[in-house]
C-alpha cells in the first residue's frame, strides 16, 4: 500500500532525527559536560523541570520527537470519527552566533469512514534569533504544504506561504502565539484551490515537578468556503524518564466552538515526545 510506504518513509526521517541528536554536530541544544543544558548563551538546569519549560516553546533549541494522536467526533450525517496520528520531529540548527534554524514537519496517518492513508505534509522552517531579549523569542520562515497524502486525505495541492512565531518566556510562564498562512501553488486541476490561515494562541503554565498545562486554540480559516475550524483545548503534560530517554506524555482534550457543517463537535487529544536535550 502507498501509504505503508510513506509512513515508512516517515519512520526513517525520525531515525535520521535521532542520528543528528546523538553526534550533535550543527545543532544546537547541547549538553555541557557538567550536565547541564546550553541555551542562549546561558547554563540552564536539564532536569526535567528545565526541559517542559523549553518544550512549551515551539523553536526552542531542543530536538523534540512527537507522535501526536488525535480522536474527532463527529464527522457528517453518519458522526463518522477520526483517527489521526502526526508525526512532528522538530530539529534546530545553529547557523551563525546569532541565528538559529528550526525546522518543523508534520506527517498526518489518518483513518476515518473505512479508510486510512497519509494525509498531506506541512513543513516549516522559522529563522530564529539564537538569543532571547528579556524572555521575548520570535521566528518567521516559509511553509511547505506537499501533496504526499492518500486521494481521501489530500488537498492534492502543492502550497507555500508564510509563518511566524512570537511567545514571551518567565520561568513557569510561557505564552504566544504561532500563526501561518498556505497558499496552493498547483496541483490537480480538478481539486479545489488552498487559501488556510491557522492561528494558534496558546499559554503554558509549567511547575518544578514538570508538569505542565497548556490552553491553546488551532484555528482555521477557509478563504475560499469563509469558514472557521475553531477547537479550544486543555492539555495536561508530564515528563517521564525511560532509563536515560526522557519522554513528554501528555493528554487533552478540545471543543469545537465552530466548525463547517458535518465537522467535528469534541476531540481528545494524546501525545508521546521523545525528547533529545544533547
Amino acid at each position: 500500500m502507498r501509504w505503508a510506504r510513506r509512513l515508512l518513509a516517515a519512520a526513517l526521517l525520525l531515525v535520521v532525527a535521532q542520528l543528528a541528536s546523538a553526534q550533535g554536530e550543527g545543532v544546537v541544544g547541547r549538553e555541557t559536560e557538567s550536565g547541564a543544558f546550553k541555551d542562549d548563551g546561558k547554563t540552564a538546569d536539564a532536569s526535567s523541570a528545565g526541559l517542559a519549560d523549553q518544550l512549551a516553546n515551539p523553536i526552542a533549541n531542543l530536538i523534540s520527537v512527537p507522535f501526536q494522536y488525535n480522536y474527532d467526533c463527529c464527522y457528517g450525517p453518519r458522526k463518522e470519527r477520526r483517527d489521526t496520528l502526526n508525526i512532528q520531529p522538530v530539529l534546530p540548527f545553529r547557523l551563525s552566533a546569532d541565528w538559529n534554524l528550526i525546522t518543523r514537519t508534520i506527517v498526518p496517518v489518518i483513518s476515518q469512514g473505512g479508510d486510512t492513508g497519509l494525509g498531506d505534509v506541512v513543513q516549516t522552517f522559522f529563522l530564529s534569533p539564537a538569543k532571547s531579549d528579556n524572555g521575548l523569542t520570535w521566528g518567521a520562515g516559509p511553509v511547505f504544504l506537499w501533496p504526499t497524502g492518500d486521494s481521501a486525505f489530500s488537498a492534492r495541492k502543492t502550497g507555500i506561504g508564510p509563518s511566524v512565531v512570537a511567545l514571551k518566556q518567565s520561568p513557569g510562564l510561557t505564552y504566544g502565539l504561532l500563526a501561518n498562512h498556505i497558499w496552493s501553488l498547483g496541483g490537480a486541476a480538478e481539486r479545489p484551490d488552498v487559501s488556510a490561515t491557522f492561528l494558534q494562541p496558546f499559554v503554558t503554565k509549567t511547575f518544578p515537578d514538570s508538569t505542565g498545562i497548556t490552553l491553546l486554540t488551532e484555528s482555521t480559516y477557509d478563504w475560499r468556503s469563509r469558514q472557521w475550524t475553531v477547537p479550544v483545548g486543555l492539555v495536561v503534560s508530564r515528563i517521564f524518564r525511560f532509563g536515560e530517554q526522557p519522554v513528554s506524555m501528555a493528554i487533552g482534550g478540545r471543543y469545537y466552538v465552530d466548525h463547517p457543517t458535518h465537522g467535528p463537535s469534541w476531540g481528545v487529544r494524546l501525545v508521546a515526545t521523545f525528547l533529545f536535550p544533547k
